[in-house]
């Protein structure tokens, strides 16, 4: 197995036929559930956002960095997607942009379609928001907290996702490394890619709290508390004092 079929990005024929359309089928069932449950939550804040996080996703995949030499490696956007605008939304915006990268831009193979959209847009992602959800209260405190949480969630949902990679590759690999090669190389350099995912996700969610907290979907309902002045104390008489 060569460096560049280490990447988050599948190849073709790093998997069988075979365990390649089962993990289509976990895709498209879960993209379509992900797309029902979304229309709930699309509203004048949430639909534009969609966008623009989907657009900002796409940008992040596109850059590939090396790790090693000849090993790169790319964010994969799924916790910042979910905190942004929500767990379900969040996966479709994932998952279009994998649709789009494999059919127009050749990044990741067509019949691992399947499984980087499994591993991303679903797993990724709903690991991604299951962190941050658990970690909400932490995150209403202030955005110091928030920024933590967010870079925490990403990290994990990274490091998770890579093992979405190893769970296919037992299945059915067919890359010709062996198993443990190939979970040491996922986990470890996803690791390493898990810092720079977590520290673009909590600039990114920081900047867009600091702006428009409102826009937060993590924080609907939990907005992190100001910093305010005491409210000032009243006298018996009804004078402010």
């Amino acid at each position: 197995m060569s460096g560049a079929s280490i990447a988050m990005h599948m190849s073709d024929g790093i998997v069988d036929a075979p365990t390649s359309a089962v993990f289509g089928l976990i895709a498209a069932g879960g993209l379509g559930y992900a797309l029902v449950r979304a229309r709930a939550q699309l509203d004048e804040r949430t639909a534009p956002m969609a966008g623009l996080v989907a657009a900002f996703v796409f940008a992040l995949q596109m850059i590939n960095f090396p790790i090693l030499p000849g090993v790169s490696g790319h964010l994969l956007g799924g916790a910042l997607a979910a905190i942004l605008v929500g767990p379900w939304l969040g996966s479709v915006c994932v998952g279009i942009v994998l649709i789009v990268q494999a059919l127009l831009f050749a990044d990741g193979g067509l019949t691992a379609l399947g499984t980087n959209i499994t591993n991303m847009a679903i797993i990724g992602t709903a690991v991604g928001f299951g962190v941050a959800l658990a970690l909400r209260p932490l995150a209403a405190r202030g955005r110091r907290w928030l920024v933590a949480v967010a870079f925490v969630s990403a990290f994990v949902n990274t490091v998770v996702a890579s093992l979405g990679f190893v769970l296919q590759y037992a299945i059915g690999g067919a890359g010709g490394a062996s198993l443990g090669a190939v979970a040491v190389s996922m986990v470890g350099l996803h690791a390493l890619i898990g810092i720079g995912e977590g520290i673009i996700t909590a600039l990114t969610v920081g900047a867009v709290a600091s702006a428009r907290p409102d826009l937060v979907y993590l924080l609907r309902g939990k907005a992190p508390r100001p910093r305010t002045a005491p409210a000032p104390q009243v006298s018996p008489e009804g004078s402010a004092s």
